[in-house]
């Protein structure tokens, strides 16, 4: 190309990109006044060879694009085995974009099998914080492994002490069970109010997300090991079932709307691996994790497929209109598919279903022939449970365990093969770990449900502190235990072990410790 028609095509493509919007110019590395990773980092979604590095650019959280500039930014990430990086095993650079809300999720590989690294991220002169991460065993082994599992932080209503305590803990992995954040505006008496109004658009589910992001606990537990997270119904709207609203004047459209933006911020927010969707209204968020030949954890979405509650979203007397009908489902029925075929293809020595609301029944209603159960949770949906309890009987008898969140208390619960007689076998074991803080400091009252115990012969413990839980899992037996905090709407409580119990592989029933 002869030089000067060469510099004239220069000339014209620089004042086309002058005027393009923000997101088509060059990437830049930018000076910050204020800390970009004033939100953390995190890992999640763990192989043997490696796993999603997260942090987001926003040196000033609460600005419309975290203070960015609006340009697109470079970011370096490295991953280490010492403290002091002296030994980088790889690294990387990705772009932060403002259209995801400068948000980095790297899907490093080529890391070892089972071993602990450091990483931390670069933008211009800034450098991050340092996370601690863990590669899940090889395939073939039956490596011991210690899990935490939480759910359910209203900022308003309680410190993140409990993280405080979890981040200690020494955790290989942690499961994140939904609620992440709590969607309403600013309520009475809370310990710490919400930033804004309750949670509608992108801007306003990113900025929520940010305001659960500065906690200083939340970050020390997501930097001490890789997570696996899921969400629920307050990532989105209280008690919300696929495109039903708890707002009975909202349409589907509104809902979906609603839905595309929540999701999105979700995503830009946890370090998750998640294939793309054409909208984000429909980002599916199922997915398989190994604990080498140890667990296979079965992560679900009980929220974006499920058929509308029966009879209202609280405890309602059954029968009544609909709450028995097999058409209806949970997860979906594709869901189901995906979960009930894939255990039994899967050799796994623990089948491991991370999930939201309970799945054994509870019955308050005191008293013979008479039945009131919880419509948001599995209880509501008998024969979609049923289903997957039958399946579970038949493909991964008493190698089940199922983690659940959800409903702000702690619960020990025998699984049968149904709940429709009260002589099936017993198959699997739930494990229903209480809130970090929502509901306030909670009590050690057993309230409405010790006079209930009759009527619920598979519960074997509650209690209503807030905590969570610590499981050290082996190829012989499950230990779960019970971390409670007796406070969290004031700093400084300690943390107890409240119960531990005890599953052993292949034999029914969990017994305490």
């Amino acid at each position: 190309m002869e030089r000067r028609r060469f510099l004239g095509d220069l000339t014209r493509y620089a004042a086309l990109c002058a005027g393009l919007p923000n997101e088509w110019r060059l990437v830049h590395r930018p000076r910050f006044a204020d800390d970009p990773f004033a939100l953390g980092v995190a890992s999640g979604d763990p192989t043997p060879t490696g796993a999603v590095l997260w942090t987001r650019l926003a040196p000033r959280p609460f600005e419309p694009n975290g203070g960015m500039p609006g340009d697109r930014a470079i970011v370096d990430w490295e991953v280490a085995t010492d403290d002091g990086f002296q030994q980088v095993v790889r690294r990387g650079r990705q772009t932060a974009a403002p259209e995801l809300a400068y948000s980095v999720h790297a899907e490093v590989e080529g890391l070892a099998p089972d071993r602990w690294y450091v990483y931390r991220f670069r933008s211009g002169d800034a450098v991050s914080a340092v996370g601690r991460l863990r590669t899940a065993p090889a395939a073939d082994a039956t490596t011991p492994l210690r899990l935490g599992m939480a759910s359910c932080q209203n900022y308003e209503q309680g410190l993140f002490t409990a993280l405080e305590h979890l981040a200690g803990e020494r955790c290989d992995l942690i499961a994140h069970l939904g609620d992440y954040i709590y969607e309403y505006g600013v309520r009475d008496g809370a310990v710490r109010p919400h930033h804004g109004f309750e949670t509608q658009t992108l801007d306003d589910y990113r900025t929520r997300y940010s305001q659960y992001k500065l906690d200083p606990a939340l970050q020390a537990a997501h930097a001490a090991c890789p997570w696996i997270v899921t969400w629920d119904d307050h990532e989105v709207d209280n008690n919300y079932a696929n495109e039903a609203s708890e707002n009975v004047w909202e349409s589907a459209e509104q809902v979906r709307a609603r839905r595309a933006a929540a999701y999105q911020a979700w995503w830009e927010h946890q370090p998750v691996r998640v294939p793309r969707a054409r909208s984000w209204a429909d980002l599916d968020i199922r997915r398989t994790t190994n604990w080498g030949a140890l667990a296979r954890f079965w992560v679900m979405d009980t929220r974006q497929y499920r058929d509308d509650q029966p009879c209202g979203d609280g405890s309602q007397m059954v029968p009544c209109a609909g709450w028995a009908d097999p058409a209806r489902s949970l997860p979906g029925l594709a869901q189901e598919r995906w979960l009930t075929e894939g255990l039994g293809a899967s050799r796994a020595r623990w089948q491991v279903l991370a999930q939201q609301v309970m799945m054994a029944p509870f019955d308050d209603a005191v008293g013979p022939d008479r039945t009131r159960l919880h419509m948001d949770a599995w209880a509501g949906y008998p024969a979609s449970r049923d289903r997957i309890l039958g399946a579970i009987a038949e493909r991964a008898p008493n190698r089940t365990v199922v983690l659940t969140g959800d409903i702000h208390s702690n619960w020990v619960n025998e699984l049968r093969a149904g709940f429709d007689r009260p002589n099936r076998p017993v198959v699997a074991t739930e494990l229903v770990g209480t809130s970090l803080s929502s509901g306030g400091d909670g009590s050690d009252a057993w309230g409405s449900v010790a006079p209930a115990m009759a009527d619920n012969p598979h519960l074997k413990w509650h209690s209503a502190r807030r905590g969570y839980v610590i499981c050290d899992v082996n190829d012989r037996e499950w230990l779960a235990d019970f971390r409670e905090v007796p406070f969290v709407t004031r700093p400084g409580a300690p943390v107890r072990t409240r119960t531990k119990w005890r599953i052993e592989h292949g034999r029914p029933g969990v017994v305490e410790v």
